[in-house]
């Protein structure tokens, strides 16, 4: 017999050193980072073989959410799922400090003949300084021959749309749209359980030991979608601001209680401002949970004033 699902189910996060991350993930939102490192993300929510979120506390403490997926999909998920060996959603939060390097990540059709996975993201910008922005896409009548001399000279990211961004901003990025995240930008990202990422141009940034860091350009040529030019970020329909393949993602703003679903389905949840209840549990900014399928009809409050949270789910088959 399994042992009865919780609601919500809450994880330890994974926190990643980067050459380009911080601290605000500790400043803005209390997160315990390790001391002395810059931690560019946190993985709050991920099923992958190196890195594997546990529950953090009640029933099904110290379980894996693979050994969720695999042992107790029903009852946690929910039916009529992707057939999937791995939970398909990846959640973070990104500490931008510097820019990220000029990337790209490979779409299905080509991604396992470069070895990798093909990763569609939506950004959604917890906090952005003044004047941050990021870059995307890239300018009309860009050909790969054009691409590959600026790669050269150091000119190529003359050839991408700088946007500049603000807090509450939304962005996608399909597998094969050419991007960077520039520095001053938190943000939560929502993605394919990927970590496939071609570097095209790193600002000749060194690592940790003095070394210019490894660029793919041959996998990122292959990858880069060259018909794709002046992205716009996404513009929200209602409560919606992504309803794609991959997942499905609304913002919602809790005036009042309200269950995480109509259907018997599993969500994740994301706390963006206030603070909520949802059972035993109140989350503030920056914290995630997973409401189980068995749970849907569990409900958030608002807990002294309004919340406002994102809510992820799989798109319904």
């Amino acid at each position: 017999m399994s042992r009865p699902s919780i609601s919500p189910l809450v994880f330890e996060p994974l926190y990643m050193e980067r050459v380009w991350g911080g601290r605000r993930l500790e400043s803005l939102f209390g997160k315990k980072l390790p001391p002395g490192k810059t931690i560019g993300e946190s993985w709050e929510i991920s099923d992958r073989p190196d890195a594997q979120s546990v529950v953090r506390q009640g029933p099904w403490r110290g379980t894996t959410l693979h050994e969720l997926w695999v042992n107790q999909r029903a009852e946690i998920f929910g039916t009529g799922l992707p057939d999937s060996p791995r939970f398909p959603i990846l959640a973070k939060l990104l500490d931008a400090r510097e820019k990220l390097s000029l990337q790209v990540h490979p779409p299905a059709a080509i991604a396992e003949s470069l070895g990798g996975e093909s990763k569609s993201e939506l950004w959604y910008f917890a906090d952005a300084d003044e004047g941050a922005e990021i870059l995307a896409g890239l300018r009309a009548g860009v050909e790969p021959t054009r691409f590959e001399r600026a790669l050269e000279d150091g000119s190529v990211a003359d050839l991408v749309p700088r946007l500049p961004v603000k807090t509450g901003d939304s962005f996608f990025v399909p597998s094969g749209r050419l991007h960077a995240i520039g520095g001053g930008n938190v943000i939560i990202e929502i993605q394919e359980n990927s970590d496939t990422t071609y570097r095209v141009y790193d600002w000749d940034r060194m690592d940790a030991t003095g070394k210019l860091r490894a660029l793919h350009r041959s996998e990122s040529m292959r990858a880069i979608n060259f018909q794709d030019t002046d992205p716009q970020f996404v513009r929200a329909k209602g409560e919606r601001l992504l309803d794609s393949p991959h997942f499905v993602v609304d913002r919602w703003e809790l005036q009042a209680a309200r269950p995480s679903s109509e259907r018997p389905e599993f969500a994740i949840f994301v706390c963006l401002e206030g603070a909520v209840q949802c059972g035993e549990m109140v989350a503030r900014g920056g914290d995630f949970f997973l409401v189980p399928a068995s749970a849907a009809g569990s409900e958030l409050q608002p807990v002294a004033g309004p919340g406002t949270l994102l809510r992820i789910s799989l798109p319904v088959r």
